[in-house]
């Protein structure tokens, strides 16, 4: 193990912390660090790594959620019927895009989420939707969190499973997990209050991941190098997931928001602006 490879425990750990904070398991950090870290590493290779090191922060992370009863398993179940389906299309499709359009592709799509959240927030996101109309396709949710509040919401089904698709597909694509893209849509669309989006994004990103990864390893992808970066990274990020769970508890839904976006717009934008540089 080199010393770069020793440098992979604390990025993991960073990575781990806020990625389970704001539900996305650390892929969307975590892919513009390895592309930048090892720049002659193909797109391909870089989001193999990505996947299956969200998949020890999802499950870390899944973990402690579980112990403060945010994770809506029902709604979580229902949504990867669309994703995990898609995240192998998502797989699968990486590697038929250029390195150098993978770079501007990915940094754009950050770039546009990071405008949806902050839009979504100051139209009220983050407030109950409007009582929807009695319908087989209605899914109405109410949360008991254990401490003597209740949680209720409702959402149409259809609409969910068809953006939970399109999020499965995309994400695994870039190899992020589904988390930075899903948590976004929960709240804003969905209208499921943040912390519980964040939590159960977090139990999806389970069975995106393990997707993804099922799929890179059958294909070949993980080269010999990477069980080293995964051991490492996954290490680091295992510990960071507890430790961002804990910190989680102190913050609010508007700064769990404010800290998705300001991620995503730092990533992305230098991403998008890396030939110039």
């Amino acid at each position: 193990m080199s010393w770069l490879d020793l440098l992979l425990i604390p990025l993991g750990f960073a990575i781990g912390a806020y990625g389970t904070i704001v539900g996305a398991g650390g892929g969307f950090v975590l892919v513009p660090a390895l592309l930048l870290i090892f720049p002659d590493d193909s797109q391909r290779e870089i989001t193999a790594v990505s996947l299956a090191v969200v998949l020890l922060t999802s499950i870390s992370g899944s973990i402690a959620h579980a112990r403060r009863r945010l994770i809506d398993y029902r709604t979580g179940l229902l949504l990867v019927l669309t994703a995990v389906p898609a995240s192998f299309a998502g797989a699968y499709a990486v590697r038929f895009l250029p390195r150098s359009l993978f770079d501007v592709t990915f940094g754009a799509l950050l770039v546009a989420l990071a405008l949806f959240v902050v839009f979504g927030m100051s139209r009220g996101g983050q407030t109950m939707r409007s009582p929807m109309r009695a319908g087989r396709a209605v899914v109405r949710r109410s949360m008991d969190r254990g401490d003597g509040a209740v949680s209720q919401y409702a959402y149409d089904v259809r609409q969910g499973m068809a953006l939970s698709g399109g999020t499965g597909f995309v994400a695994t694509m870039f190899g992020v997990g589904g988390g930075i893209i899903q948590v976004p849509l929960m709240a804003t669309f969905l209208r499921i209050p943040i912390d519980i989006s964040v939590a159960t994004s977090q139990f999806m990103l389970i069975f995106m991941a393990a997707a993804g990864v099922s799929l890179h390893a059958l294909a070949g992808t993980f080269e010999p190098a990477d069980a080293v970066r995964i051991g490492a990274l996954g290490l680091g990020a295992i510990m960071g997931a507890q430790a961002g769970a804990l910190l989680s508890r102190r913050l609010s839904g508007n700064a769990v928001t404010r800290l998705l976006a300001a991620g995503l717009i730092l990533i992305g934008g230098r991403l998008v602006l890396a030939p110039a540089f």
